[in-house]
């Protein structure tokens, strides 16, 4: 009777993460290039009372055993990475990148960081710059007297400024970074992903090579939050956590009747 209790409140458990991930997903469904998260889940140990297939006679084995689980465990959260909606924005710093690959951005704190977030910004030297003031890798500066500037499907820079205003002059080149495996990157905050052991080692090619995307200027990847779906995992979540409860006051009132027989 008493395992029931312990079984159920691992199960109240793994819905309290399950509705802390959803509630995430929703609170982030307008971050730019944000990628949705799904709880998995692993059933724990369990005490085998009669082990399948023992000799019930000789000769004759058990078809089936009698094994009781002690309940379930969130084994992790897998990061799906499916390209959101492309938002026009008409600014020509704002880049998507349609397909497989991240942005390479350079911490202040030392190493690389990477990002499915284009809306990059100019600094007063002209320097391509995230919101948060981090510099794209490799670094692109434009010429001070800028008057217009693209960004290809390939990642090419281009300008247009007020000395050679009939010609384009190439100022750098967006490249992306691909990973064996992405979901194995870890999310940092500020939309923002580290290099880890299970994500695999970082490549960096230009855009629309070695299987990664192509860039779009004047675009934002929206997150791929599917509302629908994140609300039917709360309600899924909801009515599980309700089921667990009831199982706990069940057990409990089990328990009682026994007292009251030995009373």
């Amino acid at each position: 009777m008493i395992r029931a209790f312990h079984t159920s409140a691992t199960g109240m458990n793994a819905q309290q993460i399950v509705l802390d991930n959803t509630a995430n997903n929703l609170a982030n469904m307008n971050t730019a290039g944000f990628k949705t998260s799904q709880v998995d889940f692993q059933d724990l140990i369990y005490t085998t009372l009669r082990q399948p297939g023992a000799d019930s006679v000789q000769g004759q084995q058990i078809p089936t055993g009698l094994q009781l689980g002690h309940g379930v465990r969130v084994a992790g959260n897998t990061r799906h990475f499916a390209v959101g909606n492309l938002q026009a924005t008409g600014n020509d710093l704002d880049v998507a990148i349609e397909g497989i690959g991240f942005f390479k951005i350079t911490n202040p704190a030392g190493g690389f960081r990477y990002t499915r977030d284009g809306g990059f910004r100019l600094t007063s030297n002209k320097e391509l710059v995230t919101s948060d003031g981090f510099f794209l890798e490799p670094r692109i500066t434009l010429p001070q007297d800028t008057v217009s500037v693209s960004v290809g499907t390939d990642g090419t820079v281009t300008v247009i400024t007020a000395g050679s205003p009939t010609t384009a002059t190439q100022v750098g080149r967006l490249t992306l970074t691909r990973f064996p495996n992405p979901a194995g990157l870890s999310a940092e905050g500020r939309n923002l992903f580290a290099e880890t052991p299970a994500s695999g080692t970082a490549t960096d090619v230009t855009p629309g090579q070695q299987g990664t995307g192509l860039v779009r200027s004047g675009f934002l990847e929206g997150s791929n939050v599917e509302v629908v779906t994140e609300l039917v995992n709360m309600i899924q979540a909801q009515r599980a956590y309700e089921f667990n409860t009831k199982a706990i006051k069940v057990a409990d009132e089990m328990l009682s009747f026994t007292n009251d027989l030995v009373r």
